[in-house]
């Protein structure tokens, strides 16, 4: 038993537990011994192998703190309701309100497992076997065409924390996400040293600078804990690595750092005093004399009660990282932190990328779309492996609507006929310019044209009326979901018929109408002038003369005066729909041009009442 707690005080866990299963062996109610070998997978970060000596530990006594690891444990194996049983059961054991906290939170988690939505939802992971060995790899990251990760092979000597060998840096060509698996070989820029953990390199963009974790050493002479080291480029190679003052304090753990994209940040792990427990994430700014320091906590929002860590800064600002204090699916799992008005939203990635087991250390290659990541998931090759990750968001299958546009002119019998070299222009809902054309001899003419869209579509001719009509393809293409192929098109049809623009000649304006003895402008008759304001946008070179007519049923001098009211009436609604006051002339001609004279019957009386416009100037 002595000979185990000094091991366990050591760090020793793996040692620890070889010793402690001794104990167990022949005496397995032995609480102490449950207790550090609970305690010594815990803290070598296998948690979930600690469940039976937290339950046998339960079975003994039912205190918070072995109910709270107990629940802690069955949560890192997916077991959410075990695991909510034990936290409740915690809640009634204690009064202090940093553990009632620390429930609250536990349980809210849970309760927040089964809204977790995929964040990326056709980002793809497969296992780079090739890499990776059955020792374990991560932390990949990528400068100036080198893939740099962290792995235990070629190791000499093994860590007595965690039974594993030493991590030591290495490096490989790469393109893209095509590593050369054949030439991996340790990094050549400084040696990696023998009897500790080196591990999570960065660089600066240049290339520069590199930066990295390393601890647990074998020898009593060195750094209690893990601490940031720096190489610097200088005289043609890298310097031996030294330790960096933004360590601070050399009994801090500082590790996975990270630097930004435009290197003036260097983000990194810590459980210094000031953090909200366990592992918090820091930044540090890039100082003149090239150091980095003034390192501050993220903040609640992102930092929890439990570990943050391996953080990756976006180039559009968005702060990837791995954490088990947030809601996720087990152990570490990758989130992301969007900057917000107030503050940060974090949000879990999604099952497609996370597991029960750890998920962490996450680099882009082509963001957003391609990269790698770690994990230890079940499937792997024994330990963490690197794997690699691309977004297979399908192709979105393609609708052209080609539209068919003919130009017709309208004849003085009432006929229409082809009217070709119209020019017909297309424009968006945002009355972007699209483009045009002239119709050919046949008077068509074809633009290709987006599904569930508006457009405008104006033709025109020397001699003739331009005129513009709307088109709208929404509803007249398959849904999505009923596509087939992946281009499909779809050949629609329209007409846009010219009126010739003769000066002079009067055209009747249908169905303007007027209460009897009246000049405002009705609503029904309103829709029809509305008309005549399109044509004068459409033509704004046109200037008009409006005119209004009676029949013969009173005297010239009534009729003329109501006539010449419902034309200025006419005019002034075109106004009021923003034509130019200078382009209208309002004309009342009573009963001096009747269409039939000596009308009988009401149609012919109707016939003489009438409103029409002519153009009597063409402005160049």
């Amino acid at each position: 038993m002595q000979k185990g707690l000094n091991q366990y005080s050591a760090g020793e866990y793996q040692v620890a537990l070889n010793t402690y299963t001794k104990v167990l062996e022949k005496d397995p109610d032995n609480a102490a011994a449950n207790l550090y070998v609970a305690e010594s997978y815990r803290l070598s970060n296998r948690i979930e192998q600690a469940i039976p000596y937290y339950e046998k530990l339960v079975e003994q006594e039912e205190s918070f703190d072995n109910l709270y690891k107990l629940g802690r444990a069955r949560k890192s194996v997916g077991d959410y309701e075990g695991a909510r049983e034990a936290f409740e059961k915690a809640r009634d054991l204690t009064l202090d309100d940093n553990h009632q906290k620390l429930l609250a939170l536990d349980l809210k988690n849970l309760d927040e497992i089964e809204a977790i939505e995929d964040y990326y939802p056709y980002i793809e992971l497969e296992n780079y076997r090739l890499l990776n060995t059955p020792q374990a790899d991560y932390a990949p990251f990528v400068n100036s065409g080198f893939l740099y990760f962290t792995s235990g092979r070629q190791s000499s000597a093994v860590y007595k924390g965690t039974g594993t060998p030493y991590h030591k840096l290495f490096r490989t060509r790469i393109e893209g996400t095509r590593v050369d698996v054949q030439n991996v070989q340790a990094l050549p820029e400084f040696r990696n040293e023998e009897g500790l953990n080196q591990a999570a390199l960065t660089m600066t963009p240049d290339g520069n600078t590199i930066v990295y974790a390393r601890g647990n050493s074998t020898s009593n002479k060195d750094l209690p804990e893990v601490q940031l080291f720096a190489s610097y480029f200088r005289g043609g190679g890298f310097t031996q690595p030294i330790w960096m003052p933004v360590n601070e304090d050399e009994f801090w753990h500082n590790t996975t750092p990270m630097i930004s994209p435009d290197g003036s940040e260097l983000y990194f792990a810590s459980n210094r005093p000031d953090g909200q427990g366990g592992l918090d994430l820091y930044v540090a700014t890039r100082l003149a004399n090239g150091d980095f320091g003034n390192a501050k906590n993220l903040g609640p929002q992102i930092n929890t009660p439990g570990n943050e860590m391996f953080p990756y800064l976006a180039p559009d600002g968005k702060l990837f990282f791995a954490s088990d204090g947030h809601p996720g699916f087990g152990k570490l799992d990758l989130f992301v932190a969007e900057r917000t008005d107030k503050g940060w939203d974090v949000k879990n990635l999604g099952s497609n990328i996370n597991t029960i087991k750890d998920d962490f250390g996450i680099f882009f290659t082509k963001y957003p779309t391609e990269g790698f990541l770690s994990s230890d998931r079940d499937g792997g090759l024994g330990d963490d492996d690197i794997y690699v990750f691309e977004d297979k968001t399908p192709k979105p299958k393609i609708v052209n609507v080609l539209l068919n546009v003919t130009t017709l002119e309208n004849k003085d019998d009432g006929t229409t006929a082809t009217l070709p070299q119209a020019r017909v222009v297309l424009y968006d809902a945002a009355n972007k310019n699209l483009g045009g054309d002239f119709s050919n001899q046949n008077g068509r003419l074809r633009f290709t044209l987006a599904p569930d869209a508006n457009f405008t579509i104006i033709a025109s001719k020397s001699g003739y009326f331009s005129k513009s009509i709307t088109y709208d393809t929404r509803g007249k293409t398959p849904r999505p979901e009923d596509l087939i192929q992946e281009v499909t098109n779809i050949t629609l049809d329209t007409t846009i018929v010219l009126d010739p623009l003769i000066l002079e000649r009067s055209i009747v304006l249908e169905n303007i109408y007027y209460d009897l003895d009246r000049a405002e402008i009705r609503p029904d008759a309103a829709l029809e002038l509305d008309k005549l304001v399109q044509i004068l946008k459409d033509n704004p070179a046109i200037r008009i003369e409006l005119s209004s007519h009676t029949d013969d049923r009173a005297s010239d001098a009534y009729n003329n005066s109501l006539s010449q009211r419902r034309a200025e009436s006419a005019v002034a609604y075109l106004v009021s729909k923003g034509i130019d006051a200078d382009r209208l002339v309002a004309k009342g001609y009573g009963k001096q041009q009747l269409i039939i004279p000596n009308a009988r019957t009401e149609e012919e009386h109707q016939v003489n009442r009438r409103t029409e416009f002519k153009v009597i100037e063409i402005k160049q």
